[in-house]
């Protein structure tokens, strides 16, 4: 009976000491507050509009290497003799100069041909001395014994002197073609560029205007292909006609930017714009050309060929409000930005209308917000319309310079005074 009235005891008081540990942990509860969040006026400042496109490089002179006569493809020995080995004298994928030999045809069919050519050229020379002096003679006894000379006889020595004329005129334009078909049996290059891989080796037989037997593209300046969008294209024209933006006088700039880059740091001009909208695409056709040096010791930057970010500026810098990217909602297509009432702290969605994104980070706002706004630019995960928040007034943040407290900034503009 004593025993079981003591283990009742114990147990008693451990559950007693347990609840006495307990109870503290158990009702603390946070007290409910409303949330910090960092909230800035919108920066305002000159912006250029801008819209931006994607586009391909090509060349602005590209050139097929054909021959432009029939023959055998040689290369040259040691003593400078036709032959059908060895290698043409240019590396694959190098660089070479206008009027640099590029391949060779076996010359020595075109060398007769001039030879022979050359020879017919002497013996009309020779003819048309023997019909001058005849003609001559003959018209010097007609002077001195009219009887001796009919005028028939005259006409006909008259008319072979003619005829040997044209002759040596005929031969002399047989000897001007033969040169250039011999001199083509060397094939040169019309630009200065960068030379493809060539298709066929020497001892290939290649006919004339066909047979294709390497690229070459020139490599600066470059130019860059992109297609403007029909209401892009009238958004232009109508502010250009309502006044709101100047035509460019002259060709107008353009901003491009590689893979890999940030922003658009190539700058070059639009020399080039369609006449008409292709019908199928609902584009117009627009070129563009940038600079493409190489530098020493190094390589052209960009090739034919590349894909590219296009960015075109439209009109002259006006004062636009801007905020970080991160601060603007989508909700059904539509944009909006949470901004707080400055008396109550409450929190609101504001719709706004926004424009071309900046390499800062920073968007345009056109249409919705006031430069006296705050605008919500962090926290937005746990901001809902309605609530009261404890805002931490900040300067805009963007990617190039963080977001720091209100008061900071003013004395920093205030010690640089």
């Amino acid at each position: 009976m004593f025993r079981s009235s003591v283990r009742g005891v114990l147990v008693a008081c451990l559950a007693a000491a347990g609840l006495a540990g307990c109870e503290p942990r158990a009702l603390k509860i946070a007290p409910a507050g409303d949330p910090h969040v960092p909230v800035a006026h919108p920066e305002k400042r000159p912006v250029t509009d801008h819209v931006e496109f994607t586009g391909r490089t090509n060349a602005v002179h590209a050139v097929t290497i054909q021959p432009r006569v029939t023959g055998l493809l040689i290369t040259r020995d040691k003593k400078g003799d036709p032959s059908f080995e060895g290698s043409f004298p240019f590396k694959e994928g190098d660089e070479v100069k206008a009027g640099a030999l590029l391949f060779e045809i076996d010359p020595r069919p075109y060398k007769a041909q001039l030879d022979a050519a050359k020879a017919q050229v002497a013996q009309n020379k020779a003819a048309i001395d023997y019909a001058v002096s005849t003609n001559k003679r003959f018209k010097d006894l007609a002077k001195k014994q009219p009887d001796a000379v009919s005028a028939r006889e005259l006409e006909q020595y008259e008319a072979l002197e003619k005829q040997a004329s044209a002759a040596l005129d005929l031969v002399s334009a047989n000897v001007a073609s033969a040169q250039l078909n011999y001199d083509w049996t060397k094939i040169k290059a019309p630009i200065n560029g960068r030379i493809s891989r060539y298709f066929l080796t020497p001892g290939n037989l290649v006919n004339q205007d066909a047979t294709q037997l390497t690229t070459l593209v020139s490599m600066d300046p470059i130019y860059v292909y992109f297609d403007m969008d029909e209401p892009t294209l009238l958004r232009i024209k109508r502010a250009i006609n309502e006044k709101r933006i100047q035509a460019a006088k002259g060709d107008a700039t353009v901003e491009m930017g590689l893979a890999g880059e940030e922003g658009y740091p190539h700058k070059g001009t639009i020399n080039f714009f369609d006449n008409q909208v292709n019908a199928g695409t609902g584009s117009i056709s627009i070129r563009g050309i940038f600079s493409n040096p190489r530098p020493e010791g190094g390589t052209h930057l960009m090739v034919p060929g590349m894909f590219v970010r296009v960015r075109l500026p439209i009109g002259q810098p006006q004062e636009e409000l801007l905020v970080i990217d991160r601060a603007i909602s989508s909700e059904q297509n539509q944009k909006t930005v949470h901004v707080m009432d400055a008396e109550t702290k409450v929190v609101q969605s504001r719709r706004v209308s926004v424009g071309s994104l900046q390499d800062d980070g920073l968007r345009v706002i056109t249409h919705g917000l006031q430069k006296d706004n705050w605008v919500l630019v962090g926290g937005l995960q746990q901001i809902r319309p309605g609530m009261t928040i404890q805002p931490e007034f900040r300067t805009m943040p963007s990617l190039e310079a963080p977001a720091v407290p209100l008061e900071k900034a003013k004395g920093k503009k205030l010690n640089k005074k």
